[in-house]
């Protein structure tokens, strides 16, 4: 006879009795402070003020309150600045090249990788001809995001054909500038742009065009000995940061107190470098006047 196996039986399930639970430790009556997302919610630096993120997008990135000129990339002020679909960017792929293989904590060509994945930028002026009002202009201008706006080989060769292009068209130059300076990562080729850019502008001259600086905080060193201080007309925003060395460097070497406000566009303007300051949301405005007036001299 054959073996037959015999199913265990089934064991009823056993329920174990509910423990009462420990109550979780914590503030006791007091509410949990409510969590705010980032990014919806920024402090202004000047007056402290909370501002909604869509506000201040709304207000071209300017403290409602104070009117204290928030950083603002180079795509959102063009996007200010000309009439809708105007804008046609020239050498857009553009990059910069480590000739001299820098070496140093970080090599340079690192530095360019990080700061192009940062500021979804090739370099650190976007340049190009667009309308402005009723007239076309050409038009570049700089981003500070980019290794802090620093003039390397590639700015400075953007820049020269932006305005080379415009003295071919007859037509305006304007240059937006913030920068801290010529790029050490290029040596002597950064400080090369110096004498290009302002060689350029020299031949625009001679056709009687108009060039337009704007300077925007911060602005300094050899983009300041340059092309950014040889507009026909020089304007900047408010409480713009400009010069050629920083403060602290000029007060250290001269050991000397410096005036209040020292180095603002405010007290540049008391002192005769500039021309205006102008608020940013009437810039648009402001700039179409001028190149009225420019026109109106040519008829």
């Amino acid at each position: 006879m054959g073996v037959v196996q015999v199913e265990p039986a089934l064991t009823p399930p056993v329920h174990k009795p509910l423990l009462p639970q420990k109550p979780k430790l914590g503030n006791g009556s007091k509410s949990r402070k409510r969590d705010i997302p980032e990014g919806l919610w920024i402090k202004c630096p000047s007056c402290e003020t909370m501002i909604f993120d869509k506000e201040l997008d709304n207000s071209l990135q300017v403290c409602p309150k104070c009117d204290h000129h928030f950083p603002i990339g180079s795509r959102e002020r063009i996007h200010s600045l000309v009439e809708t679909c105007s804008f046609e960017e020239m050498d857009a792929d553009m990059t910069s090249v480590d000739v001299l293989q820098f070496k140093g904590v970080a090599t340079y060509k690192s530095k360019l990788d990080s700061y192009s994945k940062k500021s979804m930028l090739k370099d650190a002026v976007v340049t190009g001809i667009g309308k402005l009002g009723p007239h076309t202009v050409a038009l570049g201008v700089m981003d500070f995001n980019f290794l802090g706006g620093s003039m390397g080989s590639v700015v400075g060769e953007k820049l020269t054909r932006l305005i080379e292009r415009g003295t071919e068209g007859g037509w305006p130059v304007i240059i937006i500038s913030t920068s801290g300076g010529a790029r050490m990562y290029e040596g002597m080729f950064s400080l090369m742009q110096m004498a290009k850019t302002s060689a350029a502008l020299a031949y625009h001259a001679q056709r009687r065009l108009p060039y337009i600086s704007i300077l925007v905080n911060p602005d300094y060193a050899g983009v300041m000995a340059s092309y950014a201080s040889l507009g026909d007309l020089i304007l900047a925003e408010p409480k713009a940061m400009i010069g050629f060395a920083g403060p602290r460097v000029i007060k250290d070497t001269t050991q000397a107190e410096l005036p209040p406000g020292f180095q603002t566009s405010e007290f540049l303007l008391d002192h005769g470098l500039i021309d205006a300051i102008v608020h940013r949301k009437d810039m648009k405005e402001q700039l179409v006047k001028y190149l009225d007036y420019f026109a109106s001299g040519k008829k």
